[in-house]
């Protein structure tokens, strides 16, 4: 009897997840209550267990997709049913004859970027893969290029693995095209299984991190494979200090116990983003302003008007399209704002692209938002959402993050209440929205509770004097404290 294998139900604060690792392969036997898959939220990873003894027979969601609650995932044969069909080591050659050995290289590079870095590999060696199927993840500074498969085939060879430096166009991997799952398990029979046919690449990944080889780790899964389980365990004897056969039980006091530590390399994106961060703060006179604005006359609106216009737009009304809102208004009348230094001049642009701080599991990036000030509301709430959509996926391309004058960020959505943001450069500077709060104020003689929010300008003192950013920021202030004023123009 087939059995679907699907996400657990997600908590209600979580809209969707990702597949983490795969414990399990097609073709693979597995007993009861044995941990299938691992599916990561924002917040926790759910295990998803066997519930019966069986066969994997299908994984239509590989490591790294984004899943749903309750969506299907694979699917195994349970009971007796659960036997593979036996491979004819006689017709591999015959299948073999057929089959065209396509590499698989590394995208062409931009411009501006000199290398990138194996990030993710989604398949191991002997792995069907389909056409246009996801093989690789290739890390820039700036963004995750896809490599996928060519044709319908068998992964042959893996040259490059996660974490390798590599060069624009280089051979990183090669492609059986025409070869099946079968027939290149048959034609390999007879060798030594490798490291690679022994554990996923996650798996391989933690070996690495733990300086240990296949050679080091016994596997406890079918066939040998190696669990996640089984490298802790192997790193923890290997880290173990030597005993000596006649030496006394080591005291109780020098147990450490579960007083672990990990080190792992920086991602490209995170190096990149500690180097811009550091020659902001070394290279530009920045300093920041501080002022709060009374959120309850947005909220109100919102309010009133979210379900019509959901209705109408088919979006959500949320806060960032006000703030976009705002800022362009307010980068217009302020024009050395939306300027940069370029040496020993000052470039004043004509447009207004904003920057958007996305958090996504790679780091912060900050995708730009184009020609705001041609947006409607609506327009504006589309584009930021799809741009977080592609951060979140690692979908971003060098197009959707090179320019930008003004950078938003918004810490409030993690519970921010007052933070400095660093520039952004080359632009002059960035505005940092908080948490909104409810807070006791004097508003004509009398205390009322109202949702405030602190607004922090972090700006280039060298391209713009106090005068300037504060009035910036006053101007924000007004705007979102009469939102009318956005719609009229005043």
């Amino acid at each position: 009897m087939t059995t679907e294998i699907k996400v657990p139900v997600l908590p209600e604060s979580v809209a969707d997840a990702t597949v983490a690792t795969w414990h399990v392969q097609v073709g693979e036997k597995f007993t009861r209550d044995q941990v299938l898959v691992d599916i990561e939220t924002d917040k926790v990873v759910l295990e998803v267990p066997a519930t019966s003894d069986g066969v994997i027979t299908d994984i239509s969601q590989v490591e790294g997709a984004t899943v749903l609650g309750d969506q299907v995932i694979g699917t195994f044969v349970a009971g007796s049913e659960a036997a593979p069909a036996p491979v004819a080591a006689a017709s591999a050659p015959a299948a073999t004859t057929s089959t065209k050995v396509i590499d698989i290289v590394v995208p062409v590079l931009p411009e501006s970027v000199a290398d990138a870095t194996v990030a993710s590999w989604h398949v191991a060696e002997g792995d069907s893969v389909s056409v246009d199927q996801n093989l690789v993840d290739i890390e820039t500074d700036k963004v995750v290029l896809e490599v996928v498969a060519q044709d319908n085939g068998v992964i042959g060879k893996i040259i490059h693995v996660e974490g390798d430096t590599v060069l624009g166009a280089q051979k990183i991997g090669e492609l059986n095209a025409g070869a099946t799952a079968s027939t290149s398990a048959a034609a390999t029979s007879a060798e030594t299984v490798s490291s690679d046919e022994l554990a996923s690449p996650s798996v391989r990944r933690l070996m690495t991190e733990k300086g240990l080889s296949a050679s080091d780790v016994t596997g406890s899964g079918k066939g040998g494979r190696i669990s996640k389980e089984d490298v802790e365990a192997a790193a923890a004897a290997k880290n173990a200090p030597a005993v000596p056969a006649k030496a006394a039980p080591a005291p109780v006091a020098q147990d450490l116990g579960e007083r672990t530590q990990k080190r792992v390399p920086m991602t490209r994106l995170r190096k990149t983003i500690a180097t811009r961060l550091l020659e902001a703060k070394n290279s530009t006179a920045m300093l920041t302003t501080f002022n709060e604005v009374n959120m309850k006359p947005i909220m109100d609106l919102r309010k009133q008007y979210k379900d019509l216009f959901e209705k109408t737009h088919d979006t959500r009304l949320g806060f960032m399209s006000f703030y976009v809102k705002a800022v362009t208004e307010a980068l217009k009348r302020y024009p050395a704002v939306n300027a940069s230094i370029d040496g020993d001049d000052i470039v004043y642009h004509n447009f207004f692209d904003i920057s958007i701080a996305v958090s996504t599991p790679r780091g912060l990036v900050t995708p730009v938002l184009r020609d705001s000030d041609q947006l409607s509301m609506a327009g504006i709430e589309n584009g930021i959402r799809e741009l977080a959509i592609k951060g979140r996926d690692g979908k971003l391309a060098m197009a959707d993050m090179t320019g930008g004058n003004f950078t938003i960020t918004n810490g409030g959505v993690f519970g921010s209440l007052l933070s400095t943001p660093i520039l952004n450069l080359p632009q002059a500077a960035i505005l940092g929205m908080h948490k909104i709060q409810d807070r006791p104020m004097a508003v004509d003689g009398k205390v009322e509770i109202l949702p405030m929010m602190y607004l922090a300008l972090s700006y280039d003192h060298r391209l713009i004097d106090g005068k300037e950013s504060v009035g910036f920021l006053v101007t924000i202030k007004e705007l979102l404290e009469d939102p009318t004023r956005l719609l009229l123009d005043v």
